[in-house]
This record gives structure tokens, sequence and C-alpha cells, in this order.
């Protein structure tokens, strides 16, 4: 999420009453969650879990619950008792109104626009595309050429991001986009939600089934082929030529390579390498775990053997 302009680390700490330490003279141009930070940045850090990665990482500017934390040279840090709560302040202030638009988005040339579908302001959809009955697409999102969307297929929802709290969950707000570049095909009934503070993005080519999820941030690269409930969660990374057939299951910050293919109802624990197909929950090299199937089918046989 780019800023209107920059301003300082002390600025910044004003605004949510933080402490400011280090380079507080740091321009902040941007505010971004940790998976995609850019320098520039700020992030926000409350775990002693990810204070050395969000302390290391491309952010120049650390929202943090730690008081006594050496500060990386020429990096600012503001110190607060709720990083949460003051980043979800910062990102209410900055982030740019979130509204429906009666005049209607911009439109390329020779796309169709069913009458129902519903449209956010700061929406552009590119030329040839075909957008279907009932799809809702929100706030800031963005269609390149050819693209086409199926009936009630939802761009743009919310992220699934929550802080735990005592008396229940904090909602994460939601200040990104999503962007399907061109010659995308879009299922019915599909929901891609959009970026936190970045994109989530659909990569050119790429063709998505009905019923299918794609998380906050994740980034989905060119020519993938996803089947039918097939659910990837936030962050992850998917390279080009990827498929991913039914009802496989994606956790939150998972890589898969280029070229990998993923059978079927299998479960990821991890992250894939590309080139190879894969099975199984949790899911392993195919030919490896078809053996391990057919090793269990065999269980009840042996252990007759073993009993007698």
């Amino acid at each position: 999420m780019d800023l209107d302009r920059p301003h300082t680390a002390v600025e910044i700490a004003q605004l949510i009453g933080a402490r400011a330490e280090g380079n507080t003279a740091r321009q902040v141009t941007g505010i971004n969650e940790i998976n995609r930070v850019r320098s520039g940045d700020l992030v926000f850090v409350d775990h002693p879990k990810y204070y050395a990665k969000a302390l290391n990482s491309a952010a120049t500017t650390i929202l943090i619950d730690k008081a006594d934390v050496e500060v990386p040279e020429g990096k600012a840090i503001l110190v607060s008792d709720d990083p949460c709560r003051d980043y979800n302040t910062l990102v209410r202030h900055f982030m740019a109104p979130f509204a429906w638009t009666a005049e209607g988005p911009a439109i390329g040339a020779d796309t169709f626009v069913h009458p129902s579908v519903t449209v956010g302001t700061n929406v552009r959809i590119g030329s040839g595309c075909t957008i279907m009955p009932g799809v809702v697409l929100y706030p800031n999102t963005i269609i390149g050429d050819r693209v086409i969307i199926h009936a009630n297929s939802v761009i743009g929802s919310d992220a699934f991001y929550y802080k735990k709290r005592a008396g229940g969950y904090e909602k994460m707000v939601t200040a990104g986009c999503v962007v399907i570049e061109d010659d995308v095909e879009i299922g019915t009934m599909s929901s891609i939600d959009r970026g936190i503070s970045a994109d989530t993005r659909i990569g050119q080519g790429t063709k998505i089934d009905n019923h299918v999820q794609v998380g906050h941030d994740t980034l989905i690269g060119k020519h993938c082929l996803i089947a039918s409930q097939v659910g990837i969660s936030g962050a992850c990374v998917i390279g080009d030529n990827v498929t991913l057939w039914g009802q496989v299951g994606v956790p939150s910050k998972l890589t898969i390579g280029d070229g990998a293919v993923v059978l079927g109802q299998s479960g990821l624990i991890g992250d894939l390498e590309g080139g190879k197909t894969y099975f199984g929950s949790p899911a392993g090299e195919w030919k490896q775990k078809m053996r391990e199937v057919a090793s269990m089918g065999r269980l009840p046989e042996m252990l007759k053997k073993m009993d007698k």
C-alpha cells in the first residue's frame, strides 16, 4: 500500500502515539504486512517468533512491541503496546475511500459486462472481456484483456486474516487489490481475496474452474490450471504452468515451483519443487505415494500372516 506522500517515522509515530527510535527522519513511503514488504515500507510485528524476520526484512520502519531492541542501521522502529491495533489505525487513515460507483468502471473495447454485475470504485476492465451475471468486482480490481469471469464469482473480497484477542478476533483491515492478467478464465462461484496491503495476482493465461478459493496476497503464475474446489490460502507463491487438480488444499505461505502437478484431494504441508507430480495428504511424489497406498492395501493380509 503506497502512501499519498512520504511521511517521516516521527510523523507516523505521532499519528498512533508510538515512540520513534533509530533513524526517526526515515521516510515512510508505504505500509505492508510482512509477506510483501519493500524498501520504504512500514511493517508491524507483535510476536517474538517474527522479530528478527521483520527487523531484517526490506522494510525500513518497523512497528514493534519490544522496547529494548537493537535498531538495524539506517532503519527506524516505532515502539507500541499493540502493533496490530496501530497498524490497522494507519491503514484506515491512509487507505483510499472504499465505495461502490454509479458511473461504472473503465471498460475496454469489445467487452461485455452483464447488467447484474456489481462494481466498486477504481475498477478497470480491459478489452475483449466477458463478465457474466452476478459477478461482484470489489474496489481496486484490475482486469486485463480477454478475461472471462463466469456467473456469481467474487473478485476482491476481504482477506481472511485476524488477530486473536481475549474476547474474540480482530479483523485485519484489507487495503490491497486483485490483478487479473490477460487471457485468464475464472469459473462460476469462485472467490479471489484481495491483498492485505499489496495485490493478489492471477497470471496471464491461467484457467480457474468453479468453486475455487484464492487467498489474500497469493501470486499465481502464468498458464496454470486450477480445478474445481481447490483451496489456496493467503500469501502463497505458485509458479508458471502449475496444475492443481480437484480439491487440492494449499496452506498459507507455501511455494509451488514451475511445472508442478498436484493430483486430486492432495493436502500440502510444505513447499513443492517444480517439474514433479505430487499426490496424497501429506503430499509427496506420486509414485512413492502410490506404493504406500498399495502397501496399505496389503496390510490386513500381512497382519493375518503375522498372527499365525
